[in-house]
């Protein structure tokens, strides 16, 4: 089997070492390159810098809509399927039909639940215990596809959306060599696209502390914004990077201060508490919670400031 590798982050390298393995990979396409650190300094992604150390062919098209170029060289290259993983572009139906057996995405979500950008980060946000890979048959739509294979992985209530990611990545991994080595013999089961949730890419706003949540939300919360934008409050104004969050006990209004102690804070959420183990001050480094609250003052019914949703922007007339 002559395979094409669609896939950019850290997230997809298991993936594609693991297809690379078993089976010849005659292709592997990435986004471009992207300006990266203080010195904006052009930086290929982790799967074009794998593929280059590996001597595979590289192809990092800015665009893959009206690019008969680009679908020349999938075709020229033998693939007789393609796989994406953490891709980030929709494809266009003309490039679907190049390979034999068509695409395949490996989606780190029980499909139809969580399509879209942030399988992962929104199902731990809401709370989810299980969650897994599906392999689908890739289609002009936003995972919309029909199901070929899909396994759950249970969440370890500890996971952060970091350690939650390397778990489905090596489920993926090890469940789309099954899926290739069947290519054909997998009946595609069409989605029930009425139980479809969404998973939309994750803004700054999404690291905001809600503490009008349960303190199970807000823990919940910062396990899935753990990796970007991270867990973000305010006091009187002032930004604070928070980490180390769990749920406690205790009562009082949202967002007061209830206990300073040397393992750390315990702020009122509006329903028990949660306690906080670090504090990241703006321009400063992370710190212990309790020696920051010494220096900044910050006792027992000190109060966070409270978070507001953003003013929708007027429609358009």
């Amino acid at each position: 089997m002559k395979v094409a590798f669609f896939g950019s982050p850290a997230f997809a390298l298991p993936v594609l070492e693991a297809i690379r393995e078993a089976f010849e990979v005659v292709l592997v396409v990435a986004q471009p390159d992207k300006p990266v650190g203080r010195g904006l300094k052009l930086t290929p992604p982790p799967v074009a810098a794998r593929a280059a150390e590996l001597g595979l062919p590289l192809a990092q098209p800015k665009r893959l809509r009206n690019n008969a170029a680009f679908a020349e060289q999938l075709r020229g290259s033998g693939a007789e399927v393609a796989v994406t993983c953490a891709y980030g572009k929709l494809l266009p139906g003309s490039l679907l039909a190049v390979p034999r057996y068509g695409f395949l995405n490996t989606h780190t979500s029980l499909l139809p639940k969580y399509r879209g950008a942030a399988p992962i980060q929104q199902a731990l946000i809401h709370g989810e215990t299980v969650t897994g890979t599906t392999i689908m048959q890739t289609d002009e739509g936003m995972d919309t596809g029909p199901i070929l294979l899909q396994e759950a992985l249970p969440i370890h209530p500890d996971w952060t959306a970091l350690e939650l990611a390397d778990a489905l990545s090596a489920q993926a991994a090890r469940l789309i060599v099954d899926a290739l080595r069947r290519a054909g013999d997998l009946p595609p089961q069409p989605q029930d696209h009425a139980q479809a949730t969404h998973a939309p890419m994750l803004s700054k706003e999404d690291g905001f502390v809600r503490w009008h949540d349960t303190a199970r939300q807000i823990v919940d919360r910062s396990r899935g914004v753990a990796a970007w934008p991270q867990t973000t409050a305010f006091l009187n104004g002032a930004r604070l990077k928070l980490a180390g969050l769990h749920v406690t006990e205790g009562h009082g209004r949202p967002g007061q201060v209830l206990r300073v102690d040397e393992d750390g804070l315990t702020v009122a959420a509006a329903e028990g508490a949660v306690h906080i183990r670090t504090v990241q001050p703006e321009t400063k480094k992370a710190q212990p919670a309790h020696t920051w609250a010494q220096a900044a003052g910050v006792q027992p019914g000190t109060t966070f400031d409270a978070w507001t949703p953003p003013t929708p922007e007027p429609a358009q007339p």
